[in-house]
């Protein structure tokens, strides 16, 4: 089976799965397939699939993470002011670390909106539908959403990472309050420990609740290396923490903390 005939078979499972779009026309355009079989993972719900559906979703996703570029997180330059620090900007599903982190909603379960820009979106889709799976059994178990300032771990599936640690932000709405900030300290803080206590040596930090969430990124920056940095000082277990940036904002905040 070719690539092209690996994505056509994903598409065609998935709309069987849907009798409401059994009678999608499939696009010929590849970017368009792309897009397609991107939103039908995105809106399926966590239920059990096929194994010979997961084996050929796999050998897709993995394809797609090779042919994308995989950064290897053991050749970043480190911060001047800290050995144990790394600035990176670029797609934090291409990156090659123990674990990333992802900003998750309070139900864990990825975010189930069609092709959305959000990290959630994003690393479920690269990872594949395992990951809501996983998601949804620790939710299940847990029988309620998760806290803000909580995290959870799960295997990273076809990501080029190990693991995923998902952890809720604060949601701001209006001005910044005490505990919109002890609330995203939380966050860094329980992903620190939990890689920590997995044995992990090295995390990937996305911006925290800067996006959808609305959480000033300036402050947001400060907190996150405030606490990092905390933390390692007493910790050797980790080794590198990343922290990984999108936009070239977000890299000059960072780069003015961790660079002078």
């Amino acid at each position: 089976m070719t690539h092209k005939e690996k994505r056509l078979y994903l598409i065609k499972e998935l709309l069987l799965e849907l009798p409401q779009y059994r009678k999608v026309e499939i696009p010929n355009n590849v970017e368009e397939q792309k897009q397609l079989l991107r939103s039908l993972m995105n809106i399926r719900s966590p239920r059990p699939i096929g194994k010979e559906f997961l084996k050929i979703q796999d050998e897709y996703l993995s394809a797609e993470v090779e042919e994308k570029g995989i950064t290897d997180s053991d050749t970043l330059p480190v911060s001047p002011i800290n050995s144990r620090l790394i600035l990176w900007r670029g797609d934090i599903t291409t990156l090659k670390v123990d674990a990333i982190v992802n900003a998750a909603n309070s139900s864990l379960r990825g975010c189930f909106l069609p092709c959305h820009s959000c990290v959630d979106n994003i690393i479920h889709s690269v990872s594949g539908i395992q990951l809501r799976l996983a998601c949804d059994e620790l939710m299940t178990e847990q029988g309620n959403d998760e806290p803000t300032g909580m995290a959870k771990i799960t295997p990273a599936f076809n990501l080029p990472c190990r693991y995923v640690l998902h952890t809720v932000g604060p949601i701001v709405y209006g001005q910044l309050t005490e505990q919109h900030c002890r609330q995203l300290e939380d966050c860094y803080r329980s992903c620190m420990e939990l890689a920590a206590s997995n044995g992990l040596k090295s995390i990937a930090f996305c911006c925290i609740s800067t996006g959808e969430f609305h959480f000033p990124q300036k402050k947001a920056a400060e907190i996150a290396v405030q606490i990092v940095t905390k933390f390692l000082q007493n910790n050797a277990q980790i080794e590198k923490v990343i922290f990984n940036v999108f936009k070239q904002e977000d890299y000059d905040i960072y780069k003015a903390i961790l660079y002078t």
